[in-house]
C-alpha cells in the first residue's frame, strides 16, 4: 500500500478506440480501404473468433478519444475536488495529440500523485505510445528526479506517485476483479449501462458525448475506490473519510446543477447502495 497522499492527486481513466490510420500502416492496406474495412482486418489479425469478434487490440494501434479525472487538491488542510474531462463534455472531438499533451502537462505541472485502475498495464502505456505517435513533447511529466524524495517520478514502476489500484488490491489471475466488480462489491457504482466494448460503436456513430459520460463514471468509481484504500491504510481518519465522501457528493450536485444531468444516475446509484 502507498506510503502517503500527495497534496495533489489525479485519479484518472482513459477511453480509446481502434485507429484505422495505424491499421493501414501496420497491415499495409490501401488508402482507398474504408475505416470499417480496416477495423475488420485489425480485429481479424488481432485474433478474432466467432465468440470474440472484436478482441482487445494492442494499445499502440488505438486512438485515445477521452480522458476523465477527479482532481483532489489539498491546501492548508483544506481539500477541494474537481471533475475534469478532456475534451470537455460540450467541446466535441479533439485532436489526439492535443488531448494527450494537455493531460500530461497538467499532471506534470501539478506534480500530482497519479492513480488509476490497471493504469500500469493499459492507461499509461497507451498514453506514452500515442504521445510518440503524435509527436507530443512532455518534459515536465517525463522529468525523473535523482532521488525519490525530490519529486514525482511517473516512470518508476512502484513509485508512490504512480498508483495502480488493480496492482495494490487486485489479486492474481481469475481472482482479479474488474473495476465494476470491485466497485459494486464496495457499494460504489460501477458500469452504468455501457461497457468498454461499446465505446467503438459510440465513436463510429458520432455519439461522442456518451463516451465522455461513460469515461466520467469510471473516473468517479476509481476515485471512490481510491478513497476507500486511503481510509483502509490509515491515510484518512474516519471523520476525514466521511467528509471526503460528502465533498464528492457536493461536487456531483454542483456538476448536475451546471447541466451534467447524466451524473444524477451515478449519484442515485451511489445513494441507493449506501442505503
Amino acid at each position: 500500500m502507498y506510503k502517503f497522499i500527495a497534496d495533489n492527486v489525479v485519479v484518472f481513466d482513459i477511453e480509446w478506440v481502434p485507429d484505422p490510420m495505424s491499421g493501414r500502416r501496420i497491415y499495409k492496406l490501401p488508402e482507398t480501404a474504408s475505416d470499417d474495412e480496416v477495423l475488420e482486418v485489425m480485429w481479424r489479425e488481432g485474433g478474432a473468433t466467432p465468440e470474440d469478434p472484436r478482441p482487445y487490440l494492442k494499445t499502440v494501434m488505438c486512438r485515445i478519444v477521452s480522458i476523465a479525472a477527479v482532481v483532489r487538491k489539498r491546501q492548508h488542510s483544506k481539500v477541494s475536488l474537481e471533475l475534469v474531462s478532456i475534451p470537455g463534455q460540450h467541446e466535441g472531438v479533439q485532436s489526439e495529440g492535443k488531448l494527450i499533451r494537455q493531460f500530461l502537462e497538467a499532471v506534470g505541472n501539478l506534480g500530482a500523485q497519479l492513480v488509476g485502475f490497471n493504469s500500469l498495464n493499459a492507461d499509461l502505456p497507451i498514453l506514452f505510445q500515442r504521445a510518440l505517435v503524435n509527436r507530443v513533447t512532455a518534459p515536465t511529466f517525463c522529468h525523473r528526479p535523482e532521488k525519490p524524495w525530490e519529486g514525482a517520478d511517473y516512470f518508476a514502476r512502484y513509485s508512490d506517485f504512480n498508483i495502480d489500484l488493480k496492482n495494490e488490491i487486485g489479486g492474481f489471475g481469475k481472482g482479479t476483479p474488474s473495476l465494476h466488480e470491485l466497485a459494486a462489491s464496495l457499494g460504489i457504482p460501477g458500469k452504468m449501462g455501457i461497457n468498454g466494448a461499446d465505446v467503438v460503436d459510440l465513436w463510429r456513430s458520432g455519439n461522442f458525448r456518451k463516451i465522455v459520460e461513460y469515461n466520467q463514471f469510471d473516473a468517479l468509481s476509481t476515485y471512490l475506490v481510491w478513497l476507500r484504500t486511503a481510509y483502509f491504510s490509515g491515510r484518512l481518519t474516519e471523520d476525514s473519510f466521511v467528509h471526503e465522501e460528502r465533498l464528492l457528493e457536493s461536487l456531483l450536485h454542483q456538476e448536475i446543477a451546471q447541466g451534467s444531468k447524466h451524473l444524477e444516475q451515478f449519484l442515485d446509484a451511489w445513494k441507493s447502495f449506501r442505503r
